[in-house]
This record gives C-alpha cells, structure tokens and sequence, in this order.
C-alpha cells in the first residue's frame, strides 16, 4: 500500500481525504500520527502558494511524499474575501463559529442573490528531488442568510452548492465529497497517478 503524509492538523480535513484515498488504496497519514509537530506558514497570496510551501517543507523534513491543500471561501461582493485567510477570517484560526459570525455580519445588507460565492481548493502534492504538481478545484454556490444548520465544517453550514437548496452541513459529506472543490481537486490528483 502506498503511504502520504497529509501536511494538516485538521482532524476534519485528515478524515475526508483518509476516505476519499481509501478506494485507491492509499495510505493517508495526518502529521499527528508521524509525531510532527511543526505548523508552517501560510505566506503566500495564493491557495496554491500556501498548498506548495506546506508540501515542499514537510517532505522536506521527512523525505516522503506529501500532500498539502490550501482551500478557502471567495465571496463575489466581498471582492474575493475571506479567500486565503478563510480559516483565520474572524482573527483565530480554525473558530468556525467567529469566522461565520463575521461573515454573515458582512453579508448582513446582500440579498440572497447577490451572495455568489465558491469554494477553491489547491492540492500540491511534493515528492523529495521532484517538482511539485498542483491541482485545483472549484465548486460555485452562494452563502445561506443564516446558519442555524447543523453538521460539516468550516463555512459548511453557510455554503449552498449551485444546484441545490441545502448547505454543504445539510447534504453530508457523502454528497459533499462527489462535488466539492476539494473531490473536484482530487480526481485530478488521482488521475496523474494513472
């Protein structure tokens, strides 16, 4: 079986890829389980810079291959925003509930069909000695007015994927992971394995 290092510490995050590689018989190990206990920094201006600089030091450290993402929320009338900074949107990192307080409260004078928005996703996937690929995706939508729902992570319980009338949190991850910007991501991954 084939083993990657996941460069995350999101629980949720080490989970949904976990599931999505388990098909391909690949391994997916979180950071935790490698006992690495290094956070890098998200420098860069892109979901793709932040993705490489993740990848590129951890296989570094370990000499293994190594698969990082950078994905966030762009919402349109908010001119891109939270994007890069999705995760740290309300000023601490991973509070999901301040970043979607803050969001809504932005949003608070958008009517619902103003409030286009999409999930980006940029995988890099970082071999020792060998250039590092990236593959992005995109799933389009719009943001909820509220967030009375329950389930998912992130903006999850605000984000309703074009085509539907439910969130990312209403649908599950089982629907989740055959449209989102990260499953739309992977299937590129998965096919350069080919």
């Amino acid at each position: 079986m084939k083993t990657i290092i996941l460069a995350s510490n999101n629980a949720h995050k080490v989970a949904e890829f976990q599931k999505l590689f388990a098909p391909c018989g690949i391994e997916i190990l979180s950071l935790k389980s490698m006992q690495i206990n290094i956070d890098v920094e998200e420098t860069g201006a892109t979901f793709a810079e932040n993705a490489i600089l993740k990848a590129e030091a951890i296989a570094a450290l370990t000499q293994l291959p190594v698969l990082a993402d950078d994905s966030g929320l762009e919402v349109d009338v908010l001119n891109g925003a939270p994007g890069v900074y999705s995760a740290r949107y309300a000023g601490i990192h991973g509070d999901d509930a301040a970043n979607n307080a803050k969001l809504l409260y932005e949003l608070i004078e958008t009517p619902l069909e103003a409030r286009t928005a999409q999930f980006v996703c940029a995988i890099a996937y970082a071999k020792p000695n060998e250039k590092t690929q990236v593959f992005s995706g995109v799933c389009k939508g719009h943001i909820a007015l509220n967030t009375d729902k329950e389930g998912g992570f992130g903006y999850d319980p605000l984000f309703v994927p074009a085509g539907y009338s439910q969130t990312f949190a209403e649908l599950g991850n089982d629907v989740k992971n055959t449209m989102s910007h990260r499953a739309k991501a992977f299937e590129l991954l998965i096919q350069s394995f080919s």
